[in-house]
């Protein structure tokens, strides 16, 4: 038994609708296609001419109807434009007879572009070539003085409002129709094609790096707001962490605390009922397995390097070392509390020292030289906050305040997590202030 084997042949010269393309072809059939997109796939849409932006500093500055005009500028520059090339083809033709006519001619195509800018780039065409057969002068071909004037504003205008590969067709097209002209009616007549397409492509250049400026500027403000928004984020993230890791070990403290307890009760009564000891094994129980999910949970935020602190998270009882640090440093800081003082919940003194400590770390990092005051308050339903810190002297060298934002975007996160509240903003003497209240359930109100 034998095994043929097919093979399917073409014709010298034919393709097999599989036979790769060169890289000349393939570019040469896109430059094609996006010859037919940009000028010949409906030339004569409706695009109107958008408003100028009224954003500026100059602008903002305007009252209500003036940045109306002002939105208008491009506008009325557009038709300034086509008023001069319709002089200018008036003054060509000497008030003669065809004069209206060239006029219209010039000024047409201009202000087709607020509207219609490829349709304004054909008309221009058929225009010049029209006004020279109407004026029946060959002086100046295939561009009359109107039409040269208007040609050249509708090429400028038209590649403003489009993209640069449109601009190079424009310019090519009238590069053609000018050697056109010349083969057929080179023995006869004039050109000005070759000013035409010096002037045209100086114009066209430049707004090509026009459109190239612009484009790289709205790429860098693009990127530069994506990246502070990554970065807001990924500060926020990381804070959400610290505050997640501190509240794991305070909750895994009182736990441990609570299953040690249940455990050993029973032994500190002679002859306990079985039920009372029933009793604490389910409260161990239950305390060891939340204990676990807790740490299922809230654990997984922790760093492969990370280990929990030996000693116990500080609260406001440690704020006079932390004060004493600070001092250390180079602070000048006081402390005043008000109210009656009383223990209040452990994540409530961990949140109030931490955002004392990054409020002094601030200071010191911001305002070198400046005075600091710590004001805590023991107030009905919860704990105040301020910490307020004076003017830079001016004979202290000033340190750059641009930074990620850490310490803002934990000081709210912890706030927020308490459902309580926070202000941080320039004092009137022109220190720092940080004011916080988190609101602490009395004993009669559940947690």
């Amino acid at each position: 038994m034998t095994e043929t084997t097919q093979t399917q042949t073409t014709p010298d010269g034919a393709h097999s609708p599989y036979t790769p393309r060169s890289p000349e072809y393939r570019a040469a059939v896109n430059a094609l296609r996006g010859l037919r997109q940009d000028l010949f796939h409906d030339p004569f849409a409706y695009r109107p001419m958008p408003r100028a932006s009224v954003d500026g500093p100059m602008a903002r500055r305007l009252s209500g109807r003036m940045k109306e005009y002002a939105a208008r500028i491009p506008h009325a520059a557009v038709a300034a434009a086509g008023l001069l090339a319709m002089l200018v083809a008036w003054a060509a033709d000497g008030g003669g007879p065809a004069a209206p006519v060239a006029g219209l001619l010039a000024l047409a195509p201009v202000l087709l572009t607020l509207a219609r800018p490829v349709g304004a780039f054909w008309l221009s065409l058929m225009a010049a070539t029209a006004s020279s057969v109407i004026a029946g002068d060959f002086g100046d071909w295939p561009w009359p003085p109107g039409s040269f004037v208007a040609h050249l504003t509708v090429l400028t205008v038209v590649a403003l409002r489009t993209r640069p590969r449109t601009a190079a067709w424009m310019w090519v097209i009238t590069a053609a129709y000018g050697f056109v002209v010349e083969a057929v009616f080179g023995y006869h007549f004039s050109n000005n094609s070759a000013p035409m397409l010096v002037l045209s492509a100086f114009a066209l250049l430049a707004v090509t790096v026009w459109h190239i400026r612009r484009n790289a500027a709205q790429e860098v403000t693009a990127q530069q707001t994506k990246t502070a928004h990554e970065r807001s984020r990924r500060t926020l993230l990381e804070e959400r962490t610290t505050i997640a890791r501190e509240l794991h070990d305070v909750v895994a403290h009182h736990m441990s605390v609570v299953a040690i307890q249940a455990e050993a009760a029973p032994y500190r009564v002679e002859n306990p009922p079985p039920e009372l000891e029933k009793a604490f094994a389910t409260i161990r129980e239950n305390a060891v397995a939340a204990l676990t999910e807790l740490r299922r949970v809230l654990g997984v935020v922790r760093a492969e390097d990370y280990e929990a602190p030996d000693a116990p998270q500080p609260t406001l009882a440690d704020l006079d070392a932390l004060l004493a640090n600070v001092r250390e440093a180079g602070l000048t800081v006081d402390k005043l509390v008000t109210g009656a003082v009383r223990e209040l919940p452990q994540g409530v003194e961990l949140s109030a020292y931490r955002i004392v400590q990054e409020a002094l770390s601030n200071t010191l990092r911001h305002a070198p030289g400046a005075s600091a005051r710590v004001e805590i308050g023991y107030v009905l339903g919860g704990l105040g906050l301020r910490i307020v810190n004076g003017p830079v002297p001016q004979a202290t060298p000033r340190k750059s305040t641009h930074g990620a934002g850490h310490g803002i975007t934990g000081m709210r996160e912890r706030v927020s997590m308490l459902n309580g509240e926070m202000t941080a903003g320039k004092s009137d003497d022109g220190g720092y202030e940080v004011t916080v209240f988190l609101p602490v359930a009395t004993a009669e109100e559940p947690a």
